[in-house]
């Protein structure tokens, strides 16, 4: 990963707005928002092999591809929600960022609602029950 590129482009997004944020507020805003594309896209594309690695590994160990797509999911929801909060929070909208981590959240729930039920399963045949 280009540690080195990524904290070049955060810095200078962040200098650059600084001087924005004086006489054009909302040019401030999109630009932090474009710096934080391109950071999480040059993340992205970084990480790709690691997600390979944690592809096989699940394939070795005989669980089912249902739990590495929830997980999978489950990270994409999380890092989403943070950015779309991080960037209200930006905006100088607070409440509006704390909504997006309460839906992030919920989202997530919803989302491994099926892996609780297949855990409770379990448990209730372990039991004998």
């Amino acid at each position: 990963m280009n540690i080195v590129g990524i904290a070049g482009i955060a810095v200078c997004a962040a200098v650059i707005a600084a001087m924005l944020r004086r006489y054009h507020q909302e040019y401030a805003i999109l630009l932090s928002i474009a710096a934080g594309v391109m950071i999480l896209l040059e993340i992205f594309f970084n990480v790709a092999p690691a997600i390979k690695q944690i592809r096989t590994l699940f394939s070795a160990s005989g669980l089912p591809s249902d739990y590495l797509m929830i997980l999978m999911k489950t990270l994409g929801i999380s890092f989403l929600a943070q950015f779309a909060a991080d960037s209200c929070r930006d905006a100088g909208e607070n409440a509006l960022a704390s909504k997006m981590e309460l839906a992030g959240k919920i989202s997530i729930v919803v989302l491994v609602l099926p892996l609780f039920e297949k855990i409770a399963e379990t448990a209730v045949n372990l039991i004998g029950g």
